[in-house]
């Protein structure tokens, strides 16, 4: 699915978010020192190579709804922006937190006049956020910053399977038809 708020673009799609040649940057769903581990970080952290973790080091410790950039080092984007999402029911307030993510991922794709961002479901992994309302406050937070943006004209949401997407489709077609009706 597509739709558009403003002069943004915002897709899904299922696959692996380490294998997004078309856009500028992937985001990676990361940890507090910014260090590999499971999912997308470590997706991100193998397809990139040991350059990545040194790139990382002197940037850590991030807190909660924070994000920062890197070089795409052995992946096929020039940057990696690193978000720390909130665990569910830990990091509060945790939608607030969330929605700081994506903008602040935003913030840094601006910063460095990217176009083209790819984004997995923050915080849905290990970190235990309901897909569903971490799908509303991802795509509310694009809608709500769309006008604003400047360079970003295009967000992929990568995602791990096809319920996901299913998901993240349906809150896109919710929110194209609010906004147009």
């Amino acid at each position: 699915m597509q739709a558009r708020f403003a002069e943004l673009t915002v897709e899904t799609r299922v696959g692996d978010i380490a294998a997004q040649g078309d856009c500028d940057a992937v985001v990676n769903a990361a940890n507090a020192q910014l260090m590999p581990g499971g999912g997308v970080a470590g997706a991100l952290h193998r397809a990139a190579g040991p350059e990545l973790a040194e790139a990382c080091r002197p940037l850590a410790p991030i807190q909660p709804g924070q994000a920062v950039i890197t070089a795409g080092f052995g992946l096929p984007n020039r940057h990696v922006i690193h978000c720390l999402g909130p665990v569910y029911g830990v990091d509060e307030p945790g939608e607030q937190l969330l929605a700081a993510c994506y903008r602040n991922a935003l913030h840094r794709a601006e910063e460095h006049e990217l176009t083209r961002v790819a984004m997995p479901a923050l915080s849905t992994g290990a970190f235990g956020f309901p897909m569903e309302r971490a799908a509303r406050v991802a795509i509310g937070t694009l809608q709500r910053t769309a006008a604003q943006l400047r360079y970003v004209r295009h967000v992929r949401f990568v995602l791990a399977d096809a319920a996901a997407q299913q998901i993240h489709d349906h809150v896109i077609q919710e929110l194209a038809e609010n906004t147009s009706g």
